[in-house]
């Protein structure tokens, strides 16, 4: 764990340094741009090069179009995609840290179906109205009769309780428990510490409470594409995300429409952080894995949809 920790810090400290201006912004922490970086660590270097797949889209072309969207929104954007079938890769600034907010509810209930399936799932667990936080439309309605494990999942997932979350947290040993459990399966770089809704709080240098579009997209193919999870768990957590109410305007609205689109969606409390992640199966062709993360530069800035579902066009685009 101390080496792990270690090594987290390492990486923050490599991700504090690219928030450049957005008129210098290249590839961003895309393991080619990492590798060229003046004075990028050799242990960063190998793990990145390790990590390269066989093969890469034109990253010149579709990192024209990413900049071109930081422009247009005043925004910053981190972006990995990834062919699951020939390793074909979109990676845009996909080392940089941003606040994952909600999106890490997907992966909360990876987790709880991995320790509590197959016959623990229906526990009930019991809270009060003082256990309610902001944006709780399902749980502060079943406060008189508690709510199941499966429930919960439901609830974060698909409707993003936050309430829901915060009680699946109490189940995996809090933000550091499921800290935990995603570096048991390789991700040493996610780092959380608080709950909902102090976790979205995020303001910019900040390393709580964040991640980057290649972690979070390799955690969530670990859990609904990978071994993780026993098949009947992944195609649960696969359905969930199959009918997630909150993601239509983001990386759905940007690829095509008969594109089955599974995802988790995230809004900051500041600078407009808008997140999505997404796996995405098409039809003739294996699933794609999809992270898009942003923030804007105005802590008051709105968070805009329309930013993600450009960028999920570029992605499909040059996955064609």
């Amino acid at each position: 764990m101390q080496h792990s920790r270690v090594r987290r810090a390492a990486l923050g400290a490599v991700a504090t340094l690219v928030l450049v201006p957005l008129v210098a912004c290249g590839q961003g922490d895309s393991p080619a741009a990492a590798a060229e970086r003046p004075g990028a660590d050799r242990s960063e270097k190998s793990a990145q090069r390790s990590d390269k797949p066989a093969a890469r889209a034109d990253a010149a072309s579709y990192a024209r179009a990413f900049k071109k969207l930081e422009r247009k929104f005043d925004a910053r954007l981190g972006v990995y995609a990834v062919d699951t079938g020939t390793g074909r890769e979109v990676a845009y600034h996909d080392g940089r840290r941003f606040a994952y907010n909600s999106t890490f509810k997907a992966l909360a209930a990876g987790e709880t179906l991995r320790t509590y399936a197959p016959d623990k799932m229906d526990q009930v667990v019991k809270y009060t109205k003082d256990d309610l936080v902001t944006y709780s439309p399902i749980t502060e309605k079943h406060v008189d009769t508690g709510m199941t494990l499966r429930a919960l999942c439901d609830a974060a997932v698909r409707y993003s309780d936050n309430t829901a979350a915060n009680l699946l947290f109490d189940k995996l040993g809090g933000p550091k428990g499921l800290d935990a459990a995603l570096e048991r399966i390789g991700d040493d770089v996610t780092r959380m510490e608080r709950v909902e809704p102090f976790l979205s709080r995020w303001v910019p240098g900040e390393k709580r409470d964040t991640s980057t579009a290649r972690a979070l997209a390799k955690d969530l193919r670990a859990y609904v594409l990978g071994d993780v999870l026993a098949e009947p768990e992944r195609a649960q957590l696969a359905t969930w995300l199959k009918t997630n109410t909150t993601g239509d305007h983001v990386i759905k609205a940007g690829v095509p429409k008969n594109w089955v689109v599974g995802d988790k969606t995230g809004t900051g409390s500041y600078y407009g952080a808008r997140n999505d992640i997404a796996v995405v199966w098409r039809p003739g062709a294996a699933p794609l894995v999809v992270a898009i993360l942003s923030h804007r530069g105005d802590k008051d800035a709105t968070p805009d949809d329309k930013l993600i579902a450009e960028a999920a066009s570029v992605v499909a685009d040059s996955m064609a």
